[in-house]
């Protein structure tokens, strides 16, 4: 396990595979079955980190120097790009995808985390699960699967492919030049799962109020 852990760091994925490392897991993790357990969020905050200059973690190592826009519009087609995947998949395999045996790339419990997602929170789930690990990368194949209309799927997916690809890496880029955040990149990447879930979180809130303002009337 720790092996895997220190296989997957951040910053040394991004150090050995620069850019194309970097799309390959994002597009990788927005929509293939085996992308689930992949560091999206932590990987956009560096590669923005890394596109400010400001990536001097290792020891002894030195800056990592990614052009920003390059970055931006690679995560954003990534992003897009894997969930159009994803949707495609589940559309094709429909309901014989939730028959399918778990195996070391597939559980069940993971498919039906997303498709409860997607039954709460409806095509908003595509945008809203960008931020929500191992959901990302099945609510698109959910959306496939159940035969949510192609052009409200496009719609919310650039949507979300936007916020999530563009957002996390714009926000590495700045607060990379903050010192306090440039030398104790542990904690930002914290920072930055639980910046990742306030979309959650406000949804959830809206829609409690919502049921009770129902319940009131």
């Amino acid at each position: 396990m720790s092996a895997l852990l220190e296989a997957l760091d951040p910053e040394k994925l991004i150090r050995s595979g620069g850019y194309i490392l970097l799309f390959a897991i994002i597009f990788a993790e927005s929509g293939l079955l085996i992308g689930f357990f992949l560091p999206g969020d932590s990987l956009l905050f560096i590669a923005g980190m890394a596109s400010a200059g400001t990536l001097v973690h290792q020891a002894g190592a030195d800056a990592i120097h990614l052009n920003i826009w390059v970055v931006l519009i690679g995560v954003f087609i990534a992003a897009v790009a894997g969930d159009q995947v994803g949707y495609a998949f589940g559309n094709k395999t429909g309901p014989a995808l939730f028959k399918r045996p778990d195996s070391r790339f597939f559980k069940h419990e993971h498919l039906e985390k997303a498709q409860n997602f997607f039954d709460v929170h409806g095509p908003k789930a595509i945008v809203l699960a960008r931020f929500v690990p191992v959901v990302r990368t099945f609510c698109p194949i959910v959306a496939g699967a159940g035969k949510m209309e192609y052009r409200v799927f496009l719609r919310y997916n650039l949507i979300g492919g936007l916020l999530w690809g563009v957002g996390v890496t714009l926000l590495g880029f700045f607060l990379g030049n903050i010192p306090i955040v440039r030398n104790n990149i542990e904690i930002a990447l914290l920072m930055v799962v639980g910046i990742s879930i306030l979309p959650i979180a406000i949804e959830f809130l809206r829609s409690r109020s919502k049921s009770k303002s129902e319940v009131k009337v």
